[in-house]
């Protein structure tokens, strides 16, 4: 067993506000992610919601094993209620210790449960900004996860095959806030105001 466990229902929930918060106007909107409008940034949080709610279970299939690049994720009518659904369920099963060991598959690359958690919650951090950043809400992510999630990417950093997960590191002074300086090693820029 490993003692590096991670609620992630408080950064689960923090995500299906934000969700709740988008408008149907603003789902062509950009994004911070590069050739994503907002129903894509949605599509692609229920898609990994589903696919690492799977990985916890070690229910491994065509959700986990979907390169998640292979096509642009959309949202279908009943979106504003799979959602959360599904946020829901992934927080669920990774509260059992058991998801965070042995291992699993994700995304169709096989790794350790306690570094597919790990992925799932800076997927959370980092996504949820975008949307906030998207959608004009006020973003405060849980403080464990954004810990955790600046701990993946700093430790990813200069990982020289990063570039097909996250673009270059933005650099961010030392003092700046925890988010800003996650972000900027998410390859996005803080400071950013509009979406890409």
């Amino acid at each position: 067993m490993t003692d590096t466990t991670l609620d992630l229902g408080p950064q689960t929930r923090v995500v299906a506000r934000l969700a709740e918060g988008v408008t149907d106007a603003q789902l062509a909107d950009g994004t911070p992610c590069p050739r994503y409008a907002v129903r894509h940034l949605l599509g692609h949080l229920l898609g990994l919601a589903v696919a690492f709610r799977d990985a916890g279970r070690k229910d491994l299939g065509a959700t986990t094993d979907t390169d998640p690049r292979a096509a642009l994720p959309d949202i279908g009518p009943g979106w504003r209620e799979e959602l959360p659904e599904a946020l829901e369920e992934l927080a669920g099963v990774w509260r059992d210790p058991a998801a965070w060991t042995g291992m699993t598959r994700a995304g169709g690359v096989d790794l350790p449960g306690e570094v597919a958690g790990a992925v799932a919650t800076g997927e959370l951090v980092v996504h949820g900004w975008d949307l906030a950043r998207a959608t004009g809400q006020s973003y405060a992510p849980d403080p464990a996860a954004l810990e955790a999630a600046h701990a993946l990417l700093l430790a990813a950093a200069d990982d020289p095959g990063r570039g097909g997960v996250f673009g270059p590191v933005v650099p961010v002074p030392p003092d700046a806030p925890l988010l800003d300086r996650t972000i900027g090693l998410s390859g996005r820029d803080p400071d950013r105001t509009r979406p890409a």
